[in-house]
């Protein structure tokens, strides 16, 4: 299968042909190849985070449900879902819709592959499959969520160092009233609140579809949602959790490497997606295998060499609705 250099080749030789279409010629090539090989439906969801950073709505957000149901529809169901996960996290409660929905229409029939990254939201997602696929260049993320961009168990251990703190040192108040009067009322609930729900919701999914019917289920569940949701253990909720630290907290991951074939076909397909991604305006894709997509897109990106670009369409890839 082609790597990243060898795709422009291709992408150029199919602009030659006057095709402006050339990226998505290419790509739904090769997700015809990938489908071809493991007779399963796939969806990709490809968020530009790391080629756009700073633009708005790239995380898991209630948009995205209208982007699935365009997917989904005219699916075969019966074939289960192969998801590709590329995504920085997002929303938790379109994180449980999603995922609600998905395992209704392929009846948890679900596996989900990291060809990259797919962090905090996008682990959760991973987390409430049948099977996850990683190589090893993959990365999952920490579950501890976020409010209004601070750590809610951070917060929350703060808090407590806090009082601590003052019930030694009753001086110290005088300290500490500076960053306590940032939180606005009912902040620490929700902080509380958020841990709760993303540690119920990812224990649930574990417990009823990746370990069903599993004896030791709720045990493993409980173990694995600790050991991703552990704050103080990760540091940051930008750590990245790779393949074999993955298989240590028990989560259910093939290794990526294990399928010669299968490897060559999804990084064939992450780097078609990249280079749309990088090289168009589009900033947010979601697509099945026929070619059905919803795409977010803004001012084109110059990363393709220019000769290349002047072939293709100046505008985000056109992808049949």
């Amino acid at each position: 299968m082609p790597d990243w250099h060898e795709l422009l080749k291709e992408f150029g030789e199919e602009a030659k042909k006057g095709r402006q279409d050339a990226l998505d010629v290419v790509r739904h090539r090769y997700l015809s190849k990938l489908v071809a090989y493991t007779k399963r439906n796939t969806i990709s969801y490809y968020s530009g985070f790391l080629s756009k950073p700073g633009v708005q709505l790239l995380g898991i957000n209630d948009e995205d449900m209208n982007g699935f149901m365009m997917a989904v529809h005219g699916l075969d169901k019966t074939k289960g879902l192969d998801l590709f996960l590329h995504t920085p996290g997002g929303s938790i409660a379109t994180t449980e819709s999603l995922v609600n929905y998905l395992q209704l229409m392929f009846n948890k029939d679900i596996r989900v592959i990291v060809p990259q990254v797919a962090m905090s939201a996008g682990t959760m997602i991973a987390c409430s499959s049948r099977e996850i696929i990683m190589g090893k260049q993959s990365s999952l993320g920490p579950i501890d969520p976020q409010i209004r961009d601070l750590a809610a168990q951070g917060v929350l251990n703060e808090f407590k160092k806090a009082l601590a703190e003052i019930k030694e040192d009753p001086d110290s108040v005088q300290v500490w009233r500076w960053i306590i009067q940032q939180y606005h009322p009912t902040f620490l609930g929700q902080c509380k609140q958020a841990i709760e729900w993303t540690k119920k919701f990812v224990g649930d999914q574990l417990r009823e579809v990746m370990f069903e019917g599993d004896e030791d289920a709720s045990q493993k569940s409980q173990t694995i949602v600790e050991a991703l949701s552990d704050a103080d253990v990760h540091k940051s909720h930008e750590r990245h959790i790779p393949i074999a630290k993955c298989k240590e907290f028990g989560l259910k991951v093939r290794a990526l490497e294990d399928d010669k074939e299968l490897q060559d076909l999804v990084l064939t397909v992450h780097h078609c997606y990249n280079h749309v991604l990088m090289n168009t305006g589009a900033t947010k894709i979601i697509e099945n295998h026929k070619g059905a997509a919803f795409v977010k897109s803004q001012q084109m990106m110059m990363q393709l060499p220019p000769q290349l670009l002047q072939q293709l369409s100046p505008q985000p890839p056109r992808i049949p609705n």
